[in-house]
């Protein structure tokens, strides 16, 4: 959104902009930006807080009265917290999770014990977000641990970029393990968040590929791992 903002001020149109990654922003240079330290998919702040949401939408649209920039601005505030729901209890009961050379074989068996969730959930929302990277859910497992080991695993989808479809095989394992948990009753989503990033062999293995992505060579996947795979809520879990 940044680079195209820098299009339509061309044609006299002014912009501003939420930012969620402000490296992007440094580096993009849009006319008008206010960074936000929520977790990417929040650009407002957290859901149910209308008054809160507003005052970011507010503090974005300020920047308006700014004749000329670039203007890089942050928001003063963290996300408030969101109260948790009482009586939530994870729908399986997985094991503690593995340490890194055990962690392909039990995020694959999380993802069998969570797989009838899934599909209720699927079942009674009438939709998915799973499946932007084509891979099946085992798949997008074994996809992100192969980037533990040397050399890289093959890429299953040559026509579309490493470090994009490990994006969005670790958007599709995220979503798989999160619609499953959801359709327990009295889930919420920062519960849901803990228990993911702190109870499961899926969070454990992206933590680990996190920091072999910033190990790697490739820019784009040491941005990948440096911005994108562990929200900064969450990165104080890390070993």
């Amino acid at each position: 959104m940044g680079a195209l903002a820098h299009y339509l001020e061309q044609e006299g149109v002014p912009t501003t902009q939420v930012s969620l990654i402000r490296e992007h922003s440094e580096r993009i240079r849009p006319p008008r930006a206010l960074w936000v330290s929520f977790p990417l998919g929040r650009p407002l702040g957290p859901p149910d807080q209308p008054e809160f949401q507003r005052r970011v939408l507010l503090a974005a649209l300020r920047l308006l009265e700014r004749a000329s920039g670039p203007v890089l601005e942050d928001f003063p505030d963290d996300e408030p917290a969101t109260p948790e729901m009482e009586g939530w209890a994870c729908p399986v009961n997985l094991p503690a999770p593995p340490q890194p050379d055990g962690l392909l074989p039990a995020v694959v068996a999380e993802i069998e014990r969570l797989r009838p969730w899934y599909e209720l959930a699927r079942e009674r929302r009438g939709r998915t977000t799973f499946g932007a990277s084509g891979l099946a859910a085992e798949d997008t497992a074994r996809y992100l641990s192969g980037y533990l080991d040397d050399p890289a695993p093959p890429n299953p989808r040559p026509e579309v970029k490493p470090a994009d479809l490990l994006k969005l095989a670790s958007e599709d394992l995220k979503a798989f393990y999160f619609e499953a948990a959801a359709a327990q009753p009295g889930a919420s989503g920062d519960r849901l968040a803990d228990w993911f990033w702190a109870e499961t062999a899926a969070g454990r293995l992206h933590f680990a590929l996190q920091k072999r992505l910033l190990t790697l060579p490739d820019n784009a996947l040491q941005l990948l791992g440096r911005m994108m795979l562990v929200p900064r809520s969450q990165a104080h879990r890390a070993n």
